[in-house]
């Protein structure tokens, strides 16, 4: 147990008082005392103040942080008060500690100023706060009354009723905001109507029976189950497609495409980065080549020829299906019938650029949102829990687990010489070094730096290797990729540009270089661009011997499992749900009490609770839910018109 910078508080008497010399003035000490010992408290300032106010032989309670030197203990500059003052006040058994600022303390708010204020707001309202829940939840669930919880948070008057409180308290914020969640998902199935796709014709049937490279899975057929009963009732869908990286998402998607390309509607696919888009396009035009269907791609690269094409062809409705990037919310992309679309990563856009694609129609399309980043349960609760949400937890069958194994620097040689072995056996190889913004330079030394020892250890003419960087024209970059496809490199060389964007089955070994520095879904991410054919795949993390403690957690946690979900756990508990869904999802998150990682139980209860009483009462109209009214029109009135939007 840690005992230096603890904060205490202590019963007890002052014996003796004295002043000692020092460079600029004099400090004050005391000798204070109780029944296990004694203790030094410490005054550097305000001392003819407290040299005149202190009483001898008579019990103080002390309050501060403690410092130990050697066997001895002090206490700097203390909060005091006479236990017989002390005892008229509302705390009787601990000591609150309020958050407080430099600015505060120089200004002399203390911890014990802020006490005195609370103390008098209590006393003056008279603990008189107006209940937020039903009595039903506060029966049920063996809650604190508000009262209750807010005196007790305050000034508990044991460990077991601070505790109780903190838990009512994490309760109502959390329950306020599924409900809140909830209740829009059920508003926006009830009011917000969208495109019934009432068959699923020819493209679909067709593609499924005559084209489907691979039988799916179970669970991407319950997934597509889940999409087709959407897209045909009179909802608009707003559904979030979680799967990990190769779990088969991108086949769901263009069958969910198809379905809208057969009750006559275009569809459309947007990705972060040019790089996924394209990968998108090549995929689904192979997928549908043999298909009279028209798939384009439109970026920021597309040149103006093709967006005019583009622009005309979308808006006469020959063209079906449009791929691409940010470039597809401009207003002057115009479409004839767009029915769905399906957004891929979707927190790396901004809920104003997804607005704009509600825009392009009288009714709002259907909308898919995929993410092959694993979101924990209690985020996904948390930040998406306004959208039905569907799993595709299988890997398609064939698919060998990748081993990943941990190595440091001084066993380089060993690395290459297993490099060597695999190359021999016809496998291909990415080494992939971290690009940091703060330090470009320094990154771009590495990458140069390593490339050069990769080739010295690889020479020609047995080997080729391949560099990707982001320094690279975009022509060039595309042909060392293109090597790199078609086997003509055995190693490609590159920053994480090559986290999404490449899909070579023959690749069975991913090196992480600097691993230390990555974080977890980057890891899990870039382990993912191997094991994506038969063969058995590695993932090899190289570090430093000197790692941090989360660093260690880390690699050790790439080494123990390849479950996407479990990796996301650890990065929540590691990084926080700010840090992972990024600014613009943080807002659900910017909790005052609850704390989504270590309160999954009461989120649990919370959201089981909103649900039951929505359920019940839809309006929240009944006398029993008055309170939960009252509280939730408060919460909702100042909200922006962006709640519609998933």
């Amino acid at each position: 147990m840690q005992i230096n910078n603890s904060e205490v508080q202590i019963v007890g008497k002052i014996t003796s008082l004295r002043s000692v010399k020092q460079k600029r003035g004099s400090r004050l000490v005391a000798t204070f005392v109780d029944e296990t010992g004694s203790l030094e408290l410490v005054w550097f300032r305000g001392v003819k103040w407290i040299k005149d106010s202190i009483k001898f032989d008579v019990p103080y309670v002390i309050f501060g942080k403690v410092n130990l030197f050697g066997n001895s203990f002090s206490l700097p500059h203390p909060e005091m008060e006479l236990l017989s003052e002390y005892k008229k006040n509302l705390r009787t058994a601990m000591q609150p500690v309020y958050p407080s600022t430099e600015k505060l303390a120089a200004k002399n708010i203390t911890n014990r100023v802020i006490q005195k204020l609370m103390q008098n707001l209590f006393v003056e309202i008279d603990t008189n706060f107006e209940e937020t829940l039903s009595d039903e939840i506060i029966d049920r669930l063996q809650l604190l009354s508000k009262n209750e919880a807010m005196f007790n948070i305050h000034f508990p008057k044991s460990q077991e009723l601070l505790t109780k409180a903190q838990q009512r308290l994490k309760f109502e914020e959390l329950f306020f905001i599924q409900l809140q969640l909830i209740r829009k998902k059920i508003i926006r199935k009830n009011k917000i109507k969208g495109y019934v796709f009432e068959k699923v014709g020819d493209n679909f049937n067709n593609f499924y029976k005559k084209h489907l490279p691979f039988a799916l899975t179970n669970a991407q057929k319950k997934v597509l189950k889940e999409i087709r009963k959407d897209l045909g009732s009179s909802a608009q869908m707003n559904r979030l497609l979680q799967g990990d990286v190769g779990s088969g998402k991108t086949i769901v998607a263009v069958l969910a495409m198809l379905i809208a390309l057969d009750n006559n509607f275009q569809a459309t696919l947007i990705a972060p980065t040019e790089i996924l888009a394209i990968q998108h396009f090549n995929a689904i035009s192979e997928l549908l080549q043999e298909m009279n269907i028209t798939v384009r791609l439109l970026t920021g690269s597309s040149k103006t020829s093709e967006r005019k094409t583009i622009h005309n062809t979308l808006e006469n409705g020959e063209l079906n299906i449009l791929i691409g990037t940010h470039a597809i919310f401009e207003d002057k992309v115009v479409f004839k019938n767009l029915g769905l679309v399906i957004i891929d990563e979707q927190h790396r856009f901004g809920v104003a650029q997804r607005a704009k694609m509600w825009m392009k129609n009288d009714l709002p399309p259907h909308v898919l949102v995929m993410t092959a980043t694993p979101i924990p349960r209690t985020l996904a609760m948390s930040v998406y829990g306004d959208l039905d949400i569907s799993v595709i937890d299988e890997l398609p069958p064939g698919r060998k687990s990748i081993k990943t194994i941990h190595r440091y620097d001084s066993n380089r040689l060993g690395v290459f010489k297993f490099l060597k072995d695999e190359i021999a056996k016809g496998r291909q190889v990415y080494i992939v070094y971290p690009l940091i913004e703060e330090s470009k330079k320094m990154d771009y030394k590495d990458l140069m730096d390593g490339y050069e020892s990769i080739v010295r250890e690889f020479p020609l003419p047995h080997y080729q290797v391949s560099i990707v960087h982001g320094r690279m024209k975009s022509a060039d970059k595309d042909f060392e990729m293109q090597r790199f496809v078609n086997s003509e490199t055995q190693i490609m060389v590159a920053t994480t540009v090559i986290e999404v964007g490449v899909n070579v089955p023959n690749a069975s070994v991913m090196i992480v270089e600097s691993a230390e520095r990555f974080g977890l879904s980057q890891l899990h991410q870039l382990r993912g661009r191997v094991g994506r054919g038969a063969d058995q795949s590695y993932c090899i993390l190289m570090s430093g011997v000197k790692l941090s403690s989360n660093a260690k957690t880390r690699l050790q946690t790439m080494v123990e499992t390849n479950d996407g979900f479990k990796i996301a756990e650890v990065d929540l508990k590691l990084r926080g749900p700010g840090d992972m869904m990024g600014t613009q999802q943080s807002g659900v998150l910017n909790l005052r009490i609850a704390d989504i990682v270590k309160d999954g139980k009461i989120l649990l209860k919370a959201r089981k609770s909103a649900m039951t009483t929505l359920k019940s009462d839809p309006n929240l109209s009944k006398p029993i839910n008055k309170n939960i009214l009252n509280t939730y029109l408060m919460i909702s009135k100042n909200k922006a018109i962006w709640a519609n939007i998933s």
